[in-house]
C-alpha cells in the first residue's frame, strides 16, 4: 500500500481464520481491547471472468483521475481521463462521477472499483487520510455510490495495482507475491495464498516507511530513516543531484540530460544517462538497486513470497535497477544459501495497474 485509501459496497469480506479473535485486557487495565482479524480479499474461484460482467475502474491521484471499462480478463475497452481537483472533496467525489457517467453512457456496468491515494478503514467505506488529496475521514464510497447508483468498492492505489498484477500481470501462476512501486516514494501490496492482505485497521503493506536507517532522512511521513527515503525516485535524484554539483564532469551526461541546471535533474535524466553508460548515473541507479534489496531482505524474512513485481516510475530503469537489486537480496538474505530465493521481474501491466486492479476488485 501507499499512502492511500479504500472502501466497499460489500461489508462479507474473507478473513484469515474461522473464528473472532478474543478480547484481552491489559494487566492493571479496566479497558477491554478486541483486536480484529487480518483483512483478506479473496478472487472468485470461477476461472472465466469475462462472464462477470463489465466493471469500471477508477485510478484517483494527486494530479489525474483515470477510469476506463474493464471485462473479467483484465482487458481495458476504453478510457477517459481527468484533472484531479484538488481542494474540495464533493468536488472530486464529482469527478469521479462524472468520469462513470462518461462511460457507462457506452457499456453496460455492474459496479465501479476505485484506487485511490490514501489510508482507507477497514470495512473499505471512509478514506481515512490522504496526503496529496482534501480526503480527511471521507465517507467516497458512500459519496460515490449516492451520485452513480452502482455499487462501489474503493481500494488503495497500490493495493489494486497489486491485484492487477497479481490476477492479470507479473504475479500471474503466483500465490505469494509483494508488489512495489518505486516512485517518488515506495508504495506497495501484498499478496498471500491467493488473497489481498489489507492488516486489522485496512492501512497494512505501507513498506517504504518501515524504518532502515536510525535518525537518518527524515521522511513526509515524520519518521527519519523510512526505506523510501532511500529506494525511491527521490533518493536516485538525490544522489545524482549530489555528485552533480560536487563533480560536473563526472555527471556530464546527466548534466547534458537536464540542460546544464542542477536543479532541474531528475529521475528519468539519470535513467537515460545511465543507458548510454554513464558510470555516475549507472552507481546512482545501483546504490538505490541495493537499498531496494535490503528492504526486500527484510520482507522475505516476514513473509516468505515467491515473486517480487516491481512497478513504478523508477522501474523503467530496468535491469540497471533490478541487477543491483538481486544482488543485494542473495548478499543479505536470511538463510541465503539455505532456502529458495524469490524472483524480482519487473510489472507488466504499466499506468492502468490500478484502474484494472479496482475494477477487478469490484467484482468480489
Amino acid at each position: 500500500m501507499s499512502i492511500s485509501a479504500s472502501g466497499s459496497s460489500d461489508q462479507n469480506e474473507s478473513h484469515a481464520g474461522g473464528t473472532a479473535p478474543t478480547s484481552a485486557r491489559p494487566a492493571g487495565s479496566d479497558v477491554t481491547i478486541s483486536p480484529l482479524p487480518p483483512t483478506f480479499i479473496t478472487a472468485p474461484v470461477e476461472d472465466d471472468r469475462r462472464t462477470a460482467g463489465l466493471t469500471i475502474g477508477v485510478d484517483v491521484g494527486g494530479t489525474k483521475v483515470a477510469a476506463g471499462v474493464v471485462d473479467g480478463t483484465g482487458t481495458v475497452l476504453a478510457t477517459v481521463r481527468r484533472p484531479t481537483p484538488g481542494h474540495s472533496a464533493a468536488e472530486v467525489a464529482d469527478t469521479i462521477a462524472a468520469v462513470v457517467a462518461e462511460l457507462s453512457d457506452g457499456y453496460d456496468v455492474r459496479a465501479v472499483g476505485i484506487g485511490a491515494a490514501g489510508w482507507i478503514d477497514a470495512d473499505r467505506s471512509r478514506v481515512v487520510f490522504a496526503p496529496n488529496l482534501a480526503w480527511r475521514d471521507e465517507p467516497l464510497r458512500d459519496e460515490v455510490a449516492r451520485r452513480v447508483g452502482l455499487p462501489v468498492v474503493v481500494e488503495n492505489d497500490a493495493n489494486a495495482m497489486a491485484w492487477a498484477e497479481y490476477r492479470f500481470g507479473a504475479g500471474r501462476g503466483r500465490r505469494d507475491l509483494v508488489c512495489l512501486t518505486v516512485g517518488t516514494g515506495i508504495g506497495g501490496g501484498i499478496v498471500l495464498g491467493g488473497e489481498l492482505f489489507r492488516g486489522a485497521f485496512g492501512i497494512g503493506a505501507e513498506m517504504g516507511h518501515m524504518r532502515m536507517v536510525p535518525d537518518g532522512h527524515l521522511c513526509g511521513c515524520g519518521n527519519h530513516g523510512c526505506w523510501e527515503q532511500y529506494a525511491s525516485g527521490r533518493a536516485l535524484v538525490r544522489s545524482a543531484r549530489h555528485i552533480a554539483a560536487d563533480d560536473p564532469a563526472a555527471a556530464a551526461a546527466m548534466l547534458e540530460a537536464c540542460g546544464g541546471d542542477v536543479d532541474a535533474l531528475t529521475g528519468p535524466d539519470v535513467t537515460e544517462a545511465a543507458r548510454k553508460g554513464d558510470p555516475a548515473a549507472v552507481r546512482c541507479l545501483a546504490e538505490v538497486g541495493r537499498w531496494l534489496g535490503d528492504g526486500m531482505a527484510s520482507l522475505v524474512a516476514l513473509l516468505d513470497p515467491d515473486r517480487f513485481v516491481i512497478g513504478g516510475g523508477v522501474s523503467d530503469a530496468g535491469e540497471l535497477l533490478l541487477g543491483p537489486a538481486r544482488e543485494r537480496l542473495r548478499e543479505v538474505m536470511p538463510g541465503r544459501g539455505h532456502r529458495p530465493e524469490a524472483e524480482v521481474v519487473i510489472a507488466e501491466l504499466g499506468a492502468q495497474a490500478g484502474l484494472v486492479g479496482a475494477a477487478d476488485l469490484a467484482r468480489i
